[in-house]
């Protein structure tokens, strides 16, 4: 665990389950949910890691296994999972609800489309919005769509200018979403055609808008909004071989990308989260 006062990591307790391209979750209660993912299979195991006590227990299982999905924390604390790969390699479109204080899952209206490898963001108006990924031929989409708590429904919205899967979603001061980079093509892991276009959702109107690229293209990274409402972007892949290690600063006021000082390592699939 990563103390953010003395800039330390120390050891905490190990998860009940080895698992990689899973989700981790805040819950309002101070917990983590950490669900999904492969080891050497997919997996519907859930479990809740407790920060005071440094251990972790096991929760109720989801009703899919899956990976490469998507956990989002709704305005009323439950945890939306979307979509992910399942057995065989299948693309889902099921969703479901965790609800932390019955610890306990529900099936809700699947998406319209099955997708992997895509983003989902919690905008100010309670929604969702999902985006990009891939289907069940690995067709890389640009489609968009919005899941709505009150209803549990979905519906289509704009679709996004360029097609991506492993791209970010970031949400900016003025509920509009910057979306960046990802891959274009072919398989979800390393290379993919990576990307450096970025382009900005206007809930109020449904609609995408074009924004200046970034200075890298990169796939795999990850970007955190900070206290000033700029987006710091991380890591990643840049093509089938290479690792990012320049990061790059979006200024919101400004609409454009700022290089900033290298990292000291590549930082491959990895990257922070503020």
């Amino acid at each position: 665990m990563f103390n953010t006062t003395t800039g330390s990591w120390t050891r905490t307790g190990n998860l009940n389950y080895e698992r990689n391209f899973h989700t981790a979750s805040a819950l309002s209660n101070g917990k983590v949910l950490v669900v999904g993912g492969m080891d050497n299979d997919f997996l519907n195991s859930a479990e809740l890691y407790d920060p005071s006590t440094g251990n972790w227990s096991i929760t109720d299982n989801m009703h899919w296994t899956r990976a490469w999905h998507t956990a989002t924390t709704l305005s009323n604390g439950k945890i939306l999972v979307t979509g992910g790969m399942t057995n065989g390699n299948d693309v889902l479109k099921t969703v479901e609800l965790y609800d932390p204080l019955i610890e306990k899952w529900k099936n809700v209206s699947s998406m319209i489309h099955s997708r992997y490898g895509h983003t989902a963001t919690l905008l100010t108006n309670a929604k969702v919005l999902v985006i990009g990924g891939q289907d069940s031929t690995r067709n890389v989409l640009n489609s968009a769509e919005l899941f709505d708590p009150s209803t549990e429904t979905w519906t289509i919205t704009g679709s996004m200018i360029n097609e991506r899967a492993k791209h970010t979603a970031s949400l900016l001061r003025n509920g509009n979403v910057l979306v960046a980079g990802g891959g274009t093509g072919g398989d979800i892991f390393p290379g993919m055609g990576p990307a450096n276009t970025s382009e900005i959702y206007d809930p109020s109107i449904g609609r995408w808008k074009s924004t200046n690229n970034m200075h890298y293209t990169r796939t795999w990274h990850t970007a955190s909004v900070l206290e000033n409402g700029n987006v710091l972007v991380v890591g990643g892949s840049e093509d089938d071989e290479t690792s990012s290690y320049t990061p790059e600063l979006y200024n919101s006021s400004t609409n454009t990308y700022v290089r900033i000082k290298d990292g000291y390592e590549d930082e491959g699939m990895r990257g922070i989260d503020m």
